[in-house]
């Protein structure tokens, strides 16, 4: 029974220790909130302070620098697209100035041509009623007096190929260099129109010592013409010998001029080319057809078919929509990759081409991109150097609120020992001091000490709180000044002509719209930007008035100047300002009758200003139309656009001048303008 018991109790054994091994053996780990509470109090402090600090700071931080990265992107996006919708603006207006200039020329040389062919044709008839005269005194029978007329007429030359000729009421040509003595009455032009019997018939109805004019489609294959060309004949009727004396020549050898019209669609070319817009981005025309007219380097090209990076058909889809936005990638030669470029286009119906504006966004948007690693490196090191401030401040308080109590612990070590005659000392009488007395009530009050060490530890951390937040109030305003500090540092640092600094100038200026409103678009504002150098404005004026004298429009006036020789340089984009005096010396020109004077004076003001005033005796401005005559297709003349004042205000508030008019209905008109000598720092 012994061993059977033993054996039992072997058995046994393992079942009574089983459930003891665990407790015993089984490792706690200690949960965060228990080691929380097993930390000294000054970490406790700086474990509860320090995020309540620095986790603000970084959430606010944060907000700050996407609002204000995201106002950057949204104010450079709009601000890049009223620039590139301005120079498409100033494009058009390019154009058309260019265009009217040359119809202007164009009609110029036609009512001089027409004026030329009308003395031909008046002397061949006076002519032949020199001949008539001779044949009825006798002294030459009719026959030879045709001869000589015939002789005479064939030696008159018009242009390269034209010629004066003689027909008579019924189609016979009597004089002609090459079909004389054919009837052409049943000639036809190249639409088919009997344009010989229209002659005769207006020549035979016409009042006398009248000469006419017509203008048919004529294809000279002896000269080698391949397409019909326009030709102008001028005509008169002599009914004593039954002749229609003609005067014929073809328009492009008479008033059109391909060689001045090449020359002068170099010089704009070349006017457009030398924009840029912003770094890389330029200005090209094109016809509708896709063939570049204007380009950087594929002038003359057609690029219908050409497709951007994705393999859409740009092109193709300005030419059809004529007028809008395109956004595009686009990877030039040499580089790695595409960049997205926006194109504003506009279409300019005279000339059937579409004109392009195009920059790459990167370009315009590198700025933005500056300024979001700048919020984000301050973002960051604000809360660091707020986080060492606030650990430090945390310490601080921690050893003063906690150096009492350890003497108090001291002492309650003490007690616990068994000393009792131990007494706090009672230096104050604050918490601490209240505490000291009660504890030396011995242990009774122990549980109410307690109490109070826990109340007072509280009462230090919402002191120390509300410390650390009125100095946190403080500082959270330096993001917000460290930004327009910022941007008024890079104003300084980047030369005014780096198209950066344009998008600084943006930003400080934007920061000024509650006090004024930036001026219009489509088409006037921006004008471009003027390219300022050295001008000399008196010599710059000479130039100006002489030309102005020789133009036809001011042929009926005299121009007098008076400008003094001692201004000095400024910056002025001279091609701009040559502009503004023209339009205003021919605006004059336009409102003063036969032999008026337009005076135009120049010379400094309060050493500030060059004050340039162009006067004149014409017809003055009525009282209601002097508030609208610089608004954008205001005018009062019947063929006018109304945008060459506009054009002109604007050029000048580019270059931070002034304008003004002074009239009256019926006294004249005065205009006045002040370009400063030192241009003011945006």
């Amino acid at each position: 029974m012994a061993k059977n018991r033993d054996s039992h109790r072997a058995v046994t054994v393992p079942r009574v220790l089983q459930p003891c091994v665990p407790p015993r053996c089984k490792l706690v780990s200690p949960t965060p909130i228990k080691t929380f509470k097993n930390l000294k109090i000054r970490i406790k402090l700086l474990v509860i302070i320090l995020p309540l600090v620095v986790l603000p700071i970084f959430l606010l931080g944060g907000m700050i620098g996407y609002i204000a990265t995201q106002q950057a992107y949204d104010g450079l996006t709009a601000t890049s697209k009223a620039d590139l919708d301005h120079m498409a603006d100033f494009t058009l207006n390019l154009l058309d100035s260019h265009h009217r200039q040359f119809e202007v020329y164009r009609e110029e040389k036609k009512v001089i041509v027409q004026r030329e062919m009308k003395a031909l044709v008046n002397l061949a008839y006076t002519l032949i009623n020199q001949q008539q005269i001779q044949s009825e005194q006798g002294n030459i029978n009719r026959s030879k007096t045709q001869d000589a007329a015939r002789n005479s007429f064939k030696q008159v030359s018009i242009g390269s190929s034209g010629y004066l000729f003689a027909l008579t009421s019924k189609g016979t040509l009597t004089v002609h260099p090459a079909r004389e003595g054919e009837n052409i009455i049943a000639e036809q032009d190249e639409n088919g129109h009997y344009f010989i019997r229209e002659l005769t018939e207006r020549a035979i109805n016409s009042k006398p010592g009248e000469v006419l004019y017509a203008i048919y489609p004529w294809r000279n294959e002896k000269l080698g013409d391949k397409h019909p060309r326009n030709k102008i004949v001028a005509f008169r009727y002599c009914p004593k010998w039954d002749w229609i004396v003609a005067a014929g020549g073809f328009l492009d050898e008479t008033y059109d001029d391909p060689e001045f019209e090449k020359n002068s669609m170099a010089t704009l070319a070349q006017q457009i080319k030398s924009k840029k817009v912003g770094k890389t981005g330029y200005i090209y025309c094109m016809s509708s057809a896709g063939t570049m007219q204007i380009h950087p380097h594929a002038e003359g090209q057609n690029l219908l078919s050409v497709q951007d990076t994705s393999g859409n058909a740009f092109i193709a889809e300005m030419t059809k929509n004529k007028n809008g936005w395109i956004r595009y990638p686009w990877q030039n030669s040499g580089e790695k990759k595409a960049r997205m470029k926006i194109v504003r286009y506009r279409y300019y119906e005279p000339w059937d081409w579409i004109v392009a504006v195009g920059s790459y966004e990167d370009e315009f948007y590198q700025p933005a991109n500056d300024l979001k690693w700048r919020i984000a490196k301050y973002v960051f090191l604000l809360p660091l150097i707020i986080g060492i401030i606030a650990v430090s401040l945390v310490f601080m308080a921690a050893k003063i609120l906690t150096n009492p109590i350890q003497k108090m612990t001291t002492v309650i070590r003490r007690v616990k020992q068994g000393r009792l005659d131990e007494q706090m000392p009672v230096e104050n009488r604050d918490e601490l001091g209240e505490l000291a007395i009660s504890f030396n009530r011995m242990t009774q009050m122990l549980q109410k000490n307690k109490e109070m060490e826990a109340a007072l530890a509280q009462h230090g951390k919402m002191a120390s709180l509300g410390v650390l937040s009125s100095g946190v109030a403080h500082e959270i305003n330096n993001p917000l000044g460290v930004i327009l500090g910022y941007a008024g540092y890079l104003e300084k640092k980047i030369p005014e002509d780096d198209p950066n600094h344009t998008f600084i100038h943006e930003i400080k200026r934007e920061s000024k719209r509650c006090k004024k409103i930036v001026q219009d678009l489509l088409s006037y504002s921006r004008t471009p930007k003027p390219i300022l150098e050295p001008t000399d404005i008196t010599r710059l004026l000479r130039q100006i008035i002489d030309f102005a004298s020789n133009h036809t429009d001011l042929y009926h006036v005299t121009i007098e100047q008076h400008l003094a020789t001692d201004i000095p340089m400024i910056a002025a984009d001279a091609d701009q300002l040559r502009q503004v005096a023209i339009n205003l010396l021919l605006n004059a020109g336009s409102a003063s009758p036969q032999g008026a004077t337009i005076t135009v004076n120049a010379n400094v003001e309060d050493e500030r200003y060059v004050r340039i005033e162009f006067i004149d005796e014409g017809e003055g401005i009525a009282a209601e139309n002097l508030e609208k005559i610089f608004e954008p297709f205001f005018t009062t003349k019947a063929r006018g656009t109304g945008l060459g004042l506009a054009i002109t205000k604007q050029i000048i508030d580019m270059h931070q001048g002034k304008i003004s008019i002074d009239s009256e209905s019926g006294m004249g008109t005065t205009v006045t303008m002040l370009l400063p000598f030192k241009r003011e720092e945006y």
